[in-house]
């Protein structure tokens, strides 16, 4: 891991360290755009074609049955499901105090404005297969878009070699209330999501991370009318730590992360140049055993320790680059959450190690990526749903408001926006009671 001190860098330097491009592969572009335009045409033949291509599966009816489903849960470990359940009832709970309603405010007399929310109809939710297992990513979409009440939910992610679907994604799949599966994935999932075909249904909005390939084709479907979260980059950590740290728990935490795979990025930022030998030290005896050694120590050797002046220059630091994840092992964690402006999920103190977010704390743990903290939230139930705005008018309420919409509507030379008004004004006026009133 580089070791950078920040008062010898540039601001250029700084930025440098600072960019992260998830997506811009011409290459990929061209590839995503003939798989769409192919899934366009050939539809399910195609979906079977591009699976058996590029994940080395033959699937007959790409949607999993019921019977498999039934029989996912007497597959997976009593101990496993127990997890899951548990996972899900935090992550419900989080979520559906989200749904809190809002009330109607009357503006003026006579002038009433409120806010609605209703649920995208059709969701798709892209859950990765690639190096791990993640039913977690299927609680954390799942159960968010079955809260909102989405009349469809259509989770698409790749089959196993032999064509089926790992028991424990249909098992989250069940306790999440997920009622319809396919075993595809990459571009060809999402051109399907996007497109539709006789077997998968076309949706409204797309959500989920995935591959650099899946997210530029998140892209096109976004270019072709459907919505999408966000484009999601390789996962990050940013650990701000002071001497108080322990550090054996900041490289445990640092290498949670790297072992995602060998994009990720791992960054430690501290006034402590004694604290940061130190996680090194722990991070060469921690990887040692470590199951996926390879790609944590990848990951790790593309990222960095940052040694600040002080703590002011350490979330200015974090701000700027805006993480994904951020854990503050400081002292006065608490203090320091006031000073944070731009992250995806922060954790706070020795005792909240991000797995916790991961997994089961309740909070969602798909987030911005690639510095996209700064204007983007992660997911939550306002991802699955829309809000609509109304507005009810009396006649007091017209009458009184006319004015300035009359001088507003000439102001942009719009005279049709100006007769609306005087239309009811005059009909008012003369005695006789418009429609509605």
């Amino acid at each position: 891991m580089k070791v950078y001190d920040y008062s010898r860098l540039s601001g250029s330097q700084i930025s440098d360290l600072c960019r992260r491009n998830p997506v811009g592969d011409p290459d990929l572009l061209k590839i995503c755009s003939r798989i769409f335009s192919a899934v366009e045409e050939k539809g399910d033949d195609a979906v079977r074609e591009y699976t058996r291509r590029f994940d080395g599966a033959e699937i007959g009816e790409s949607r999993v049955s019921r019977t498999e489903f039934e029989s996912a849960l007497g597959q997976v470990p009593s101990v496993r499901v127990e997890a899951l359940r548990r996972a899900a009832s935090n992550i419900r709970a989080f979520h559906a105090a989200q749904g809190l309603r809002e009330g109607i405010l009357e503006v003026e007399p006579g002038i009433a404005c409120w806010r609605e929310q209703r649920p995208i109809e059709r969701v798709g939710l892209y859950v990765p297969g690639g190096t791990a297992v993640l039913p977690s990513t299927v609680l954390m979409l799942g159960v968010p878009a079955v809260l909102a009440g989405c009349t469809r939910v259509a989770l698409c992610t790749p089959p196993r070699r032999d064509g089926s679907v790992t028991p424990e994604v249909l098992a989250a799949a069940s306790i999440a209330g997920i009622q319809e599966v396919f075993r595809i994935g990459g571009a060809q999932a999402i051109a399907a999501l996007c497109c539709g075909t006789s077997s998968v249904p076309r949706v409204d909005k797309i959500l989920g991370p995935g591959s650099p390939v899946v997210q530029t084709a998140k892209l096109l479907a976004q270019q072709r009318g459907v919505a999408i979260d966000m484009v999601a980059g390789p996962s990050e950590v940013l650990v701000v730590a002071d001497d108080t740290a322990r550090p054996g728990f900041v490289a445990a935490d640092l290498i949670s992360q790297a072992e995602h795979g060998a994009d990720s990025l791992a960054i430690l930022v501290s006034p402590s140049l004694e604290l940061i030998d130190g996680v090194k030290r722990e991070l060469d005896l921690r990887l040692e055993d470590l199951p996926r050694r390879d790609l944590a120590a990848a990951a790790l050797g593309s990222s960095f320790a940052l040694r600040t002046p002080s703590l002011e220059e350490a979330m200015e630091f974090s701000n700027r680059y805006a993480p994904e994840h951020l854990i503050l092992q400081l002292r006065e964690p608490k203090r320091w959450a006031a000073r944070v402006q731009s992250a995806g999920s922060v954790f706070l103190g020795p005792w909240s190690p991000e797995v916790a977010g991961d997994y089961a704390s309740g909070t969602n743990h798909t987030l911005p990526t690639s510095g996209l903290a700064r204007s983007f939230s992660g997911v939550s139930l306002d991802s699955f749903v829309k809000k609509i705005t109304f507005q009810e008018l009396s006649r007091e309420g017209l009458r009184s408001l006319a004015p300035t919409l009359e001088v507003m509507a000439e102001l942009e030379q719009l005279e049709g926006h100006r007769r609306a008004v005087e239309v009811r004004i005059e009909s008012g006026e003369a005695g006789r009671t418009p429609a509605g009133d």
